[in-house]
């Protein structure tokens, strides 16, 4: 594909196999864009069937293989517009009872993961005085949940993260943009091994009627900070279910 024939640029998606990163990959896509979709299941991306999509299996805990992704599409369809940053892990426990791998696991997909996808494109994007970061967090990046404590601290992390980082790049007029989504319907939950705790979250969910946000509004939210001027930039968006308490 000459990236001349284009009228959209790249867009960059990870955590693109299930959840917001399913429901961003078929907004963009259907907006025209081409597509770098990236995640350790490689088939429920391809089952996508996105024109103009390349979709390659990497852990974003993986720089130089996250790298070699971003060069390889670029090198098809041009340089990288947007990154959104959306693999995520969420492992529920308390600190006492939990075993530190998963401390571990979430720091480097939740934490590393994103700081690998920003130190891949954004020299780039500052070279162009253009491009767009958007950081999917969570309200648990915001405020604190019981058995949230690491997950808490990986997701504070990414707002301190991309609000530093947005100080620092914003004279280049590139942005960078939180997105904290509440409860939401994604595979997010099945990550935890905690039977209790995962009962008590859908009970929490039963407060809400039930069903948590659906993921599309989360991808919507995303799509908006995008299409604003690139000289304007939302810097962070919270969005929850509205019956949601905490």
């Amino acid at each position: 594909m000459d990236p001349a024939t284009l009228i959209k640029k790249l867009v960059v998606i990870t955590g693109a196999s299930s959840g917001f990163g399913v429901e961003l990959a078929k907004l963009f896509s259907a907006a025209g864009h081409p597509l770098l979709l990236v995640a350790r299941r490689l088939e429920l991306m391809q089952a996508l069937n996105l024109p103009n999509t390349i979709c390659t299996k990497v852990d974003v805990t993986d720089y130089k293989a996250f790298e070699d992704a971003v060069r390889d599409a670029e090198a098809v369809y041009g340089p990288t517009d947007l990154l959104i940053g959306n693999a995520g892990v969420m492992k529920l426990e308390k600190v006492w009872d939990q075993d530190p791998k998963e401390w571990q696991e979430m720091l480097n997909v939740n934490v590393l993961g994103v700081m690998n996808g920003m130190k891949i494109v954004l020299k780039d994007m500052m070279a162009r005085n253009s491009g767009t970061i958007i950081n999917i967090s969570s309200v648990a990046g915001r405020k604190a949940f019981g058995n949230h404590a690491a997950y808490c601290g990986t997701k504070f992390g990414v707002h301190a993260i991309s609000e530093t980082v947005r100080e620092e790049v914003c004279a280049t007029n590139v942005r960078v943009s939180v997105v904290a989504p509440g409860a939401a319907e994604t595979e997010l939950l099945g990550h935890t091994s905690n039977d209790s705790i995962i009962e008590g979250y859908k009970a929490w969910k039963q407060t809400m009627g039930g069903k948590s946000m659906d993921a599309v509004h989360v991808a919507t939210s995303c799509k908006f900070i995008y299409d604003l001027p690139q000289e304007v930039n939302l810097r962070e968006l919270v969005i929850a279910p509205t019956k949601q308490n905490g």
